[in-house]
């Protein structure tokens, strides 16, 4: 089996004048195929079972219509075959025709078809033929660059979106030539413009870098097929031509000018892997390390696609629309990746696509949340546009880092509040391999063994207890008198096992704590109030429920706390200004919330609220407080819940968030719309930067 399909491998390779005079007719009859598809060189032929030959040759070839598969769909179903380990560690996705046409239609197509609908609304035939022709030619100069192009999903889809415009331009032009010649006389013998050697590709995957070229040769044949069917003039598809535009090699070592000078590129596109730094392998923090010279630090793999771009289209009027994970546009990565590169490269965001889920057309869908980022170095009067989600868009002025329209502003890792407001500290960390914490099951049984030792336990928070009102407790040993924990066996077989595992830990800071194993290790407990942030949230909530804690109860490390806090405080906090604020700055756990001091607290600009305006404040913020005690039996979890928030919580919420606004002196416009309300604050935080500076 094996030698008859190399035989017949070998024979799709050869011209037909250079073919064996003698062969069988059988396969002479097959055509000449070119391409270097069908060469020998490492040719790896799978082993044919009695079974794979029936599915191949009676099933495939009389069951299935070829000729009807979507080039783009062929690829992710060839990249579906990749381990799942491959695929992760590569940070691939893959990307469904809907998706793909998220970052080309703003891109280039919208532009197009506008573009076209405008020459085809033109009532003289001729001057519309004429301009149609020059139309076409713009398209069959366009080029187009996938550094990280996989299976050619993009590329693929590109180019069956420019044939299916260009045949619009054949079809109109053929059906207004009204005898002005033949279709030859008219269109010339090379009628067909856009060609596959417009597309230019990088892949790592050589597998991957082999499919992409077949689904652009599946994709050519079927649209000359429709071109052949418009026009009347039939054309054959092959010999295939040679096609070595998709290289195969690590982007972010290949110079991309090699692959196609930048003087002849006009769009860089695609999905590059996305790997968060806690999981990238050493070489891929190394080719970040070496390509953006140090300032690529704690950021996801697909900066170097942004640096290598920016790099790459400088001063010139290439454009550009990447896909990415949400993350590089949240917390701390927004200052560490797009500070450098405007202001290096000079580069601004054109659109995008803030987060939403990206799907596949693969069985084994990938669900990861992304933006999508269209950018480029040279000015457009084109408007700029933020694409809230498939049906909602809004023009901007300008374009952020944070997705928003704002001045571009960074907010970066500051240890102190820009305004004059109490600290806020992460609770505190035990360190103690478990053995402090006493889960809510062993409460009473340890209490029944030892009642002596109730005093020294306390109520523990960590965030999912605060949220879900699950019970937890925690040995509060701080200022214990040593004769006392003597009397409690169980409690001093705790405090062995703290010491011990502390002794046993690798870092050196940890082992000088076995010397103290009867506190935490890190302690921040106030002896007043405080108020208490989870630092992670659900995104589905409005509001992140924070509390207003005694100090008996022990904040984990899992929350945030700010010591010291007023009712004042807690109503600014629980505002929808200040979750406004938190959406757009904070980190994120795949979409949810990630709450920090140094980025979304210390930077928050607070207001300079009157006697009166912080008065009410601090009444609407006990409402709010109120309105829950009429729910004992409900979790925060629960009455954070945006189908079952009561309506007492909520009125009490809109009235605090009315007062805090007030206190602002935000307009009704700015209230009802929070991307207005969050372009305020960076104007506020502009201010009180230069100010502290």
């Amino acid at each position: 089996m094996r030698e008859a399909i190399l035989q017949l491998f070998k024979i799709l390779d050869q011209k037909p004048e250079e073919r064996d005079p003698f062969l069988k007719e059988e396969l002479a009859a097959f055509p000449y195929v070119n391409g270097g598809l069908f060469t020998e060189e490492d040719l790896l032929i799978p082993h044919f079972t009695e079974q794979l030959k029936d599915l191949l040759v009676n099933k495939a070839s009389a069951d299935f219509n070829w000729s009807q598969i979507s080039p783009t769909i062929f690829g992710a179903v060839f990249e579906s075959t990749l381990n799942p380990e491959t695929r992760r560690s590569g940070g691939m996705h893959y990307t469904s025709i809907e998706n793909i046409h998220k970052v080309i239609d703003p891109l280039f197509m919208d532009e197009l078809y506008e573009e076209y609908e405008s020459i085809k609304s033109i009532p003289q035939i001729s001057t519309r033929n004429e301009k149609l022709l020059r139309f076409q030619t713009k398209l069959g100069n366009l080029k187009f660059l996938d550094p990280a192009c996989g299976s050619g999903n993009f590329l693929t889809e590109t180019y069956l979106s420019l044939r299916r415009l260009e045949n619009k331009c054949l079809q109109l032009m053929i059906g207004g030539r009204e005898g002005q010649g033949t279709l030859t006389e008219l269109f010339g013998y090379d009628f067909v413009k856009v060609h596959i050697q417009q597309f230019y590709g990088i892949e790592i995957n050589d597998f991957a870098c082999v499919v992409a070229k077949t689904a652009l040769w599946i994709a050519e044949c079927q649209m000359l097929q429709e071109t052949n069917s418009i026009t009347n003039f039939a054309t054959s598809f092959l010999p295939l031509d040679n096609y070595t535009s998709i290289i195969e090699g690590n982007a972010l070592r290949v110079d991309w000018n090699s692959v196609i000078s930048k003087s002849e590129l006009t769009y860089i596109m695609g999905n590059p892997p996305f790997v968060g730094y806690a999981y990238q392998s050493k070489e891929q923090k190394e080719d970040l390390e070496n390509l953006m010279k140090g300032f690529g630090k704690n950021i996801d793999f697909v900066a170097g696609w942004y640096y290598k771009a920016s790099q790459l289209i400088q001063n010139t009027n290439i454009k550009c629309a990447l896909v990415s994970t949400n993350s590089i546009t949240q917390g701390e990565q927004v200052a560490a990746i797009w500070k450098p590169l405007f202001e290096q490269f000079g580069i601004h965001f054109d659109f995008a696509y803030r987060t939403f889920r990206w799907d596949s057309e693969a069985n084994i869908k990938a669900h990861v949340h992304c933006v999508i980022l269209g950018f480029s170095s040279c000015e457009s009067k084109k408007e700029k546009v933020i694409y809230l989600n498939e049906r909602q868009k809004m023009s901007a002025k300008n374009i952020n880092g944070y997705l928003i329209d704002a001045p571009n502003i960074f907010i970066e890792n500051t240890k102190k509040s820009i305004c004059e407001v109490p600290e806020m500290v992460k609770g505190s960390i035990p360190v103690d391999g478990g053995n402090l914490i006493i889960e809510e099951a062993d409460y009473d049984d340890f209490i029944k063994k030892e009642p002596q030792a109730k005093k020294f336990i306390k109520q523990f928070y960590g965030a999912h207890e605060f949220l879900h009102n699950e019970k937890r407790y925690c040995l509060w040993l701080l200022g214990a008198n040593p004769s006392d924990l003597k009397k409690c066996p169980l409690i001093m077989e705790r405090v062995q096992k703290v010491k011990e595992m502390r002794l046993a830990s690798t870092k050196e800071a940890t082992r000088k704590f076995a010397d103290y194993p009867t506190r935490f290790m890190e302690i921040r407990q106030p002896e007043s109030n405080y108020i208490l942030i989870p630092s992670h949230s659900s995104e589905t909530r409005r509001y992140i429920p924070l509390g207003f804690v005694s100090p008996d109860i022990i904040c984990g490390n899992a929350n945030l706390l700010v010591p010291n806090a007023s009712l004042y405080h807690f109503g600014i906090l629980t505002s929808n200004v200040h979750n406004a604020w938190m959406r757009v700055v904070c980190g994120r756990l795949k979409s949810d919330y990630r709450y920090s001091n140094t980025i979304v607290y210390n930077n928050f600009p607070w207001p300079n609220p009157s006697e009166e305006q912080k008065k009410k404040i601090e009444e609407t913020a006990q409402a709010i407080l109120d309105a829950r005690a009429l729910y004992p039996n409900s979790s925060l979890a629960d009455l954070y819940d945006e189908t079952l928030m009561p309506p007492e919580l909520r009125q009490a919420h809109r009235a605090n968030d009315l007062a805090v606004c007030q206190a602002y002196g935000f307009s009704k416009d700015v209230m009802k719309l929070e991307s207005r309300c969050v372009a305020e604050l960076f104007k506020m935080y502009e201010e009180l930067t230069k100010r502290n500076s």
